[in-house]
């Protein structure tokens, strides 16, 4: 059992805090912090802006530009991140660096690490994964001399078009936000300053800066904000950055039941608000909602950026506001403490970090295989016609010819555009493209891991070919004479934008990184081969036609610069899947709840209320794709003799056995839902806590799931508050979000 400092303990996924026991807790890094860290915290802080003039805590509060765009300044040498406050030398108080870091440093020229994308992560449903991939991005950061990383986002994958799907965590507001405190813990133990983002309900990229999220209190809490609720209270982040979007007709940073009711007051937050760049509005509007600080800030000299206004609303007009009492100077001296508190708690103020030191790039390449390894997903695994066994994991031995089709597999393997982008340290593989637009890319950035040279290091007798894709006769042809095939598929997302389908590009809707229509590829050369297989690198769900016609299908997701070693791993069955989605995959762009991303109505009504993911497949009674929590493995688990007890006060612990019944070893995500009483208008059933457990063949062991009452609670917006609600809880343990062969039982609980 383990003892995260300043978080209390935790025995399973989904409990009061939870980061031990869904993994190996044992591998979480946390050093122990004196008992009085906050206090002291707070009291040097309060001491220090005791000492400050109005224009020192001014500066404070707004960066001077944006680094890696060439704007603002001046920055000392090495700084080329996203963002930086200067320092206030006669106070001995430091400059702080930020940098974008969704799933490794985003700045050019570092050599930082890329690991798999955040939904990625979120696909290990492994929280001790997600606090080392934390702790490897802030160990290069602070190395890069960054004292803070602008990585954090737990948006809710509401619409699953949205271009950022990639840089979040799926769906569920526990697996999210469970994950997004394990990855603050990793950070934050390095001496970086964790963000979370983009708070809140910034779920599309459409209209991002105008568009207007209209969402009833009770959606809000039990959905995207309860995400937002774990990843605060559990993981303790020191910043939390506000959206571009407005919610209910006020913008996110300008928010006051956003930034104060709910983030500061109700949840307790003790760190800072940061605007994201460009999102402040207002100068006193913004200060008394909460914000604390604005970014970019004061950029000077009228600098342009196309589709962002650069107006500083933080720099002399905060001074004038406060002079003239309209910003009370008790608002100004709390935003100026946050920032100097969170720099104190998180030991950025005494050691801060200094640039120009080297990324160890083979302990970043080999957590980085690690991640791609623990979340790949195997969709489907079928026998081909003729064979015994399932197509996967290929028998090397047993093959002479092999085919791989398409998606750049010769060269390198996907990754996300945007601010969540990491530059690629050996150069982009596939070279050609041209952007449309000099600030945010419309050329995919491809890592030199190619899963052509993984998968002929595999099979070293046999002969293996590529073709490209562009040749769909071609390709069917080859897959014909070939014992399998394996055809790469991708879908380029970025920030900015959204896809206009989940179909798998083309190279009429994706121009600039597709030369050949994918599902046509697929289907001809599904026609044809003995055996296929198809390789998704993917940031959001994708469309599947030819899944019938298909036998194997491997989600590497975006996997990061080893991830064609990883699914050479995977497919040859040296490591055994153990992913599961974090994201449900539908049958068809009609079956989401926005039937479409409206280009010109920026009101985004959230109309499906509480049917958020696989609530809405569940309530809707449509059937997925995929469903959330699906994954397979090459061996397989049984579960038997569930019990389930509620104590007085509505914790509630569910016990079950998981058996490997297979020839392989393995690791089953065994995940817990719960059905809520009738009548209090729920989907029909939410997640409320998992275990992954490690099993070798014929191996059982009991797996034992604690829930917090607040899991098993609604959001009562007349008395805003969580309420247990009286009546009878079904919970119900199974390998997915609809295993036909689960266990349930009732508990019955007295209301709060």
């Amino acid at each position: 059992m383990l003892t995260i400092p300043f978080a209390g303990t935790a025995i399973a996924c989904g409990v009061a805090l939870v980061v031990a026991a869904c993994g190996n807790g044992s591998e979480i890094s946390s050093s122990p912090a004196p008992v009085d860290a906050d206090a002291s915290a707070n009291s040097r802080a309060a001491a220090l802006v005791a000492q400050m003039t109005t224009a020192e805590k001014v500066q404070l509060v707004h960066g001077v530009g944006i680094p890696n765009a060439g704007l603002g300044g001046p920055y000392p040498a090495g700084v080329a991140g996203a963002g930086y406050i200067p320092g206030i030398s006669r106070l001995g108080i430091p400059g702080i660096a930020m940098a974008d870091s969704a799933g490794g440093v985003n700045v050019v020229n570092s050599n930082a690490t890329a690991l798999p994308a955040p939904v990625a992560l979120a696909a290990s449903w492994d929280p001790a994964l997600a606090n080392a991939y934390g702790a490897r991005i802030a160990t290069e950061l602070r190395v890069l001399g960054y004292g803070e990383g602008l990585g954090g986002g737990v948006n809710l994958a509401r619409e699953p078009r949205n271009g950022r799907t990639f840089e979040y965590m799926g769906e569920d507001p526990v697996l999210t936000g469970t994950m997004s405190a394990a990855r603050t813990i990793g950070t934050q133990a390095q001496k970086v300053i964790a963000t979370i983002k983009h708070y809140a309900m910034n779920d599309q990229e459409t209209n991002r800066m105008t568009s207007n999220s209209v969402v009833d209190e009770r959606t809000m809490r039990e959905t995207e904000l309860l995400a937002f609720e774990l990843g605060v209270t559990q993981g303790l982040p020191g910043s939390v950055m506000c959206s571009y979007n407005l919610v209910n007709g006020v913008y996110a940073c300008e928010n006051p039941y956003l930034l104060t009711t709910v983030l500061k007051n109700e949840w307790g937050f003790k760190g800072v608000v940061q605007s994201d760049w460009t999102a402040t509005h207002s100068t006193v509007a913004a200060a008394l909602a909460g914000l604390d600080e604005e970014e970019p800030g004061d950029v000077s000299g009228g600098a342009s950026i196309p589709g962002f206004t650069l107006t500083s609303y933080f720099n002399s007009k905060l001074a004038d506001a406060v002079n003239a009492g309209s910003v009370p100077m008790a608002r100004l001296n709390d935003m100026v403490e946050r920032k100097l508190r969170t720099m104190i708690r998180w030991g950025v103020f005494d050691a801060p970090p200094t640039p120009g030191g080297a990324v160890d790039q083979s302990a970043g390449n080999a957590l980085a295989l690690q991640v791609a390894q623990q979340s790949s997903v195997l969709l489907k695994n079928a026998v081909a016609g003729g064979d015994t066994q399932p197509v996967l994991p290929l028998n090397a031995a047993r093959l002479s010819s092999i085919v791989v089709i398409g998606g750049h597999a010769d060269a390198g393997v996907l990754s996300g555009g945007g601010s969540g982008a990491v530059p690629a340290a050996a150069g982009n593989a596939v070279s050609g493209c041209v952007s449309a637009s000099p600030l945010l890319s419309t050329c995919a950035t491809w890592y030199k891991s190619a899963p052509l040279a993984a998968i002929e290091a595999k099979a070293p007798n046999a002969t293996v070919t590529f073709l490209d894709g562009t040749n769909p006769a071609a390709a069917a042809t080859a897959a014909a004479k070939a014992d399998v095939a394996i055809v790469f598929a991708t879908q380029w997302e970025t920030e900015g934008a959204d896809l206009p389908s989940l179909s798998l590009p083309s190279n009429t809707t994706d121009t600039f990184n597709q030369s050949y229509d994918q599902n046509a590829l697929i289907t001809a050369v599904a026609a044809q081969a003995k055996r296929v297989i198809v390789v998704l690198e993917n940031g959001s769900p994708v469309l599947m036609p030819w899944l019938g016609n298909v036998h194997g299908v491997l989600e590497s997701w975006y996997p990061g610069v080893q991830g064609g070693q990883a699914i050479a791993d995977l497919l040859f069955g040296d490591v055994n899947p153990s992913g599961k989605l974090p994201i449900t995959f539908p049958v068809q762009d009609s079956d989401l709840p926005q039937q479409t991303i409206s280009a010109t109505d920026t009101a985004v009504t959230y109309s499906e209320g509480l049917l958020m993911g696989y609530r809405w497949y569940d309530g809707k009674q449509i059937a997925p794709l995929f469903p959330f929590g699906h994954g397979l493995s090459y061996t397989s688990y049984s579960y038997s003799g569930l019990n389930a007890h509620a104590d007085g006060s509505g914790n509630v612990t569910v016990t079950f056995s998981v058996r490997n019944t297979g020839s392989r070893a393995g690791s089953e995500i065994a995940e817990v839902y719960a059905a809520l009483p009738a009548g209090l208008g729920e989907p029909p059933k939410r997640l409320v806590g998992w275990q992954k457990v490690a099993l070798q063949p014929g191996q059982s062991q009991q797996v034992s799931v604690s829930i917090a009452p607040k899991l098993l609670s609604t959001w009562d917006a007349t008395a805003h508050a969580w309420k247990l609600n009286n009546g009878a809880y079904q919970l119900i343990a199974g390998a997915s979000s609809r295993d036909p062969n689960a266990l349930s039982a009732s508990v019955t609980i007295a209301g709060h």
